[in-house]
């Protein structure tokens, strides 16, 4: 378990440290800082295209971290030749490939938490639909104190202890970031103490959720791949099943409806191979504007979450097979 955590925590450090991270979250954030602007052109669902977009840069922020960083974790040590050492100690192959993967999924779970916070602080801010709608300051001035916070924090500890300023920043930020949804959960619009009317919808979390189980599953078929290929079969192959696993009820859901033999059995292959990310996506709940008890989703979710269990749990058994045998001298 000592060998387990420790690799787990180099690569939970070294993927922080990637240039890539910093520059896909920065991305994201400054998607969700433009999104109430443009979403204010519709004719009257500014708010649920709000959501919809928000919800969508999170899908693709979380399963881009997931492929680029899942992707490099075993073909990148590949490469440059410091598997060796590792494998040279008396660390097992099966545990190698465990531990890269909860190293990779911590950090996407960090990502993800982040933009879910600016999703929510987005979505509370809401579009300016008419013109005598104001700006929510209070989450205006909460953001800016959680990013002015981390970057002079972040700058201080880069100059005083030499810590690298992009990873720093973001643990900083996400730990601000948490203390600034403790606020706004308590305070309105007004600067108001109403935890009723906070403007934070339950659904949005909901759905937050269900997507970090697609990127999830997402690291474990990158790390499966990166056992055997490089880095840029890696990637496409992630973004074609991604692309697959969007459109998997359609897809093999027509096929299946054929009476030919051959399509019929290539359609439950499709299922069985396939992740169905659509499983993870509840867009549709949104735009009815329903809401969802909270034992309704619970139940939902753990079905979501076995599904994802279990597929992760079979790429994780792929990827050890596949790395198993693999020469790495």
């Amino acid at each position: 378990m000592h060998k387990l955590f420790t690799i787990a925590k180099n690569t939970f450090t070294e993927t922080l440290r990637q240039p890539v991270y910093a520059i896909i979250i920065s991305a994201a954030l400054f998607l969700f800082f433009l999104s109430p602007s443009l979403t204010m052109y519709t004719m009257s669902d500014d708010n649920k295209l709000l959501r919809e977009l928000g919800l969508s840069t999170l899908f693709l922020t979380s399963l881009f971290i997931a492929i680029f960083s899942a992707s490099g974790a075993v073909a990148e040590e590949m490469e440059n030749k410091t598997i060796i050492t590792v494998l040279s100690k008396p660390v097992r192959r099966p545990i190698f490939i465990l531990a890269k993967f909860m190293g990779v999924a911590a950090a996407v779970v960090l990502a993800h938490y982040i933009c879910t916070v600016a999703l929510l602080l987005a979505i509370r801010h809401g579009v300016l639909e008419t013109v005598n709608d104001t700006h929510d300051w209070t989450v205006i001035s909460t953001a800016a104190v959680v990013v002015g916070g981390a970057f002079l924090l972040s700058a201080f500890f880069n100059y005083a202890y030499d810590w690298k300023f992009s990873s720093t920043a973001i643990v900083l930020g996400a730990i601000l970031a948490s203390l600034g949804m403790i606020f706004l959960c308590f305070f309105d619009r007004n600067w108001q103490f109403n935890p009723q009317k906070n403007g934070i919808n339950a659904l949005d979390v909901y759905g937050s959720i269900l997507l970090l189980l697609a990127a999830i599953i997402i690291v474990a078929l990158a790390l499966a791949l990166s056992a055997r290929f490089n880095i840029a079969v890696t990637l496409s192959a992630c973004i074609g099943i991604f692309l697959l696993g969007l459109i998997s009820d359609y897809a093999f859901g027509k096929l299946a409806e054929t009476h030919i033999l051959w399509a019929n059995l290539w359609a439950k292959m499709g299922r069985v191979l396939v992740p169905n990310l659509q499983i993870f996506w509840i867009s549709d709940a949104i735009y009815e504007g329903s809401e969802v008890p909270f034992r309704e989703f619970t139940q939902y979710f753990v079905r979501a979450a076995s599904y994802a269990s279990c597929y992760t749990a079979a790429i994780l058994a792929l990827a050890v097979a596949l790395f198993q045998r693999r020469q790495v001298g």
